[in-house]
């Protein structure tokens, strides 16, 4: 069966080609499959996109991850959600587990984009009417968009995957600036642990280029878990982890929900003193990269419960009664 049918409503569950191998784990946790979709490009680089069966009437849910090459991705789901909209469906959910452009959600400086907010105005136009995200960069976000936006969290996913794998008692969390200490504080209270921040600098003329200061709270002698949103460039996690170690820290685990690992992210993963990286699989780069040191959990259990409560006319927000 390709769908779930209750009350006469059915649930179709759609998938774009940047991340087919997470949209397949969430389809077989609801028991069902995907809608085939024919997707394809033409020689000058234009999308083409069609469903292959009916649509009308179904609460539909279009499953794609922005991933590079992250336009490629964001224009071929802006065109899936505009045919099934075309196509008389019910409802359309956008199921993006990464939400592009999310460190774009305010002005920096001058004649600068609000990158985050000009998406969810793009979504909103092709039809959308409810938007699935995991991990946003800021909460603010979530209020970019005019329907409802439902953010959901891995932090249960890592942190008791972290807890099982490492003596708690012997644990410190760790932000790695002082934007994710919210976070950490979460982890903080699931776990029992004390916390601790690497403070920072970041060279506002320079992308990616920063400094590490000093570390402010006691690590030696700790297990140090590294907790933050996402690793791209990976040279601010991999400099905080050398603070650690050389503030005496025993060991350092990384957890991040997004694996970007763009550029030169898996040599600095390779050759860093860091001993796991643990992701989810929100992305499909950090399964891509070969190194034993990288685990990854799957965030398919978390998406498609919001998927059926949503369905349902559940709670999602029960969800987030596990953090």
């Amino acid at each position: 069966m390709s769908t779930t049918r209750t009350s006469e409503r059915s649930l179709l569950l759609f998938s774009g080609r940047a991340h087919p191998d997470l949209a397949a784990r969430i389809a077989a946790t609801l028991r069902t499959r995907l809608v085939p979709t024919q997707a394809r490009d033409f020689a000058n680089g234009e999308i083409y996109v069609r469903h292959e069966e009916s649509v009308r009437g179904a609460d539909c849910f279009v499953i794609q991850s922005h991933t590079a090459p992250i336009n490629t991705w964001i224009m071929e789901q802006l065109l899936m959600i505009d045919a099934l909209k075309r196509a008389s469906a019910r409802s359309i959910t956008v199921v993006a587990p990464f939400y592009g452009y999310s460190r774009q959600d305010k002005k920096h400086k001058g004649r600068e984009p609000i990158s985050a907010r000009l998406l969810a105005d793009l979504l909103t136009a092709a039809g959308a009417d409810r938007i699935i995200t995991v991990d946003l960069h800021t909460d603010q976000i979530a209020g970019f968009f005019d329907g409802p936006m439902d953010h959901l969290f891995a932090l249960p996913t890592l942190a008791d995957h972290v807890a099982a794998h490492t003596d708690p008692a012997r644990l410190t969390v760790v932000s790695p600036d002082a934007g994710r200490v919210r976070v950490a504080d979460r982890w903080c209270d699931r776990l029992g642990t004390p916390l601790a921040i690497v403070h920072k600098k970041r060279d506002k003329d320079v992308a990616h280029r920063v400094s590490v200061h000093e570390v402010v709270g006691d690590v030696a002698g700790r297990v140090c878990v590294l907790v933050d949103d996402m690793v791209d460039t990976a040279g601010t996690i991999c400099a905080a982890a050398d603070a650690l170690y050389d503030s005496g820290a025993e060991d350092v685990v990384v957890a991040a929900t997004h694996g970007i690992l763009s550029g030169p992210a898996v040599d600095r993963l390779k050759n860093s003193r860091v001993s796991r990286f643990v992701f989810t699989d929100t992305l499909p780069t950090a399964a891509a990269t070969g190194l034993d040191k990288v685990e990854v959990l799957s965030i398919a259990p978390v998406v498609a419960r919001a998927i059926q409560e949503i369905f349902e006319n559940g709670s999602v927000t029960s969800l987030l009664d596990e953090l």
